[in-house]
């Protein structure tokens, strides 16, 4: 019975401990503490702080690296990043970062692309993007 209840545990720790990397363009000079990474995301900074357009990508949600994404960086859970941007949508006063589908696509746009921030695996993380961040 022991041996049942240590594999479950033990696969719940490994993905408490999965790191989450943001990530962009190697030529992107961008220096961001964590409340500036959430205020891009959160639609309330639309630039860099050396005034370039910055346009975030989030992965699908539900995905553990989003959710990982959510808690550490933007303090909310799924559920209410979702009620936050259905009322900016809903309003007209902002839309979500587009989602993409898996690390690879993330490191493929991020590294054609100074403008673009986005977040993945931390294991993922190639030599094509520059890591901003880990959480």
């Amino acid at each position: 019975m022991k041996k049942i209840l240590w594999v479950p545990l033990a696969l719940l720790s490994a993905s408490v401990f999965a790191e989450v990397a943001v990530v962009v363009h190697p030529s992107n000079a961008a220096a961001l503490n964590p409340e500036a990474i959430a205020q891009i995301y959160l639609g309330r900074s639309k630039s860099f702080p050396d005034g370039k357009a910055a346009l975030p990508l989030g992965q699908a949600e539900g995905s553990k690296t989003t959710e990982q994404f959510n808690q550490k960086v933007l303090n909310k859970s799924g559920s209410q990043i979702k009620a936050y941007w259905s009322k900016l949508v809903f309003t007209g006063k902002g839309t979500p970062p587009k989602e993409i589908s898996t690390d690879a696509e993330m490191l493929e746009l991020v590294s054609q692309n100074p403008s673009v921030i986005g977040y993945v695996d931390k294991a993922s993380v190639t030599d094509k993007v520059k890591v901003l961040a880990t959480f």
